[in-house]
């Protein structure tokens, strides 16, 4: 996934319009939205901007990782994560348990 496409889905998940995401990273509303149609790419400050706003990795943003590698599970585990309240947080980790211990019974 391109960068643009990362950041949109960032917006959307966060439920940020481009033009309120723009203001509180201090720049033009034209740049982010030349961001999401891959128009312009972010400088190394911006870039780094964006990743700690939303609390991702700069690799996240720019697909560094590949999608089926182990780095690229654990971060969308954490932003999945990160976007939930104590109490769903506390679901998530429990349903996490459960899976190992239901896929170790089977493996045994």
């Amino acid at each position: 996934m391109d960068f643009g496409k990362k950041l949109k889905q960032l917006l959307e998940e966060n439920n940020l319009t481009q033009k309120k995401f723009a203001a509180e990273l201090n720049i033009a509303p034209s740049t982010v939205s030349s961001y999401v149609q891959n128009v312009r790419e972010p400088d190394f400050k911006t870039l780094t901007n964006i990743a700690c706003y939303f609390n991702v990795s700069v690799d996240y943003l720019l697909s560094i990782s590949e999608e089926t590698s182990d780095s690229y599970m654990e971060e969308e585990l954490l932003r999945t994560f990160r976007m939930m309240n104590s109490i769903q947080k506390e679901i998530y980790v429990e349903q996490g348990r459960v899976v190992i211990k239901t896929l170790k019974k089977y493996n045994n």
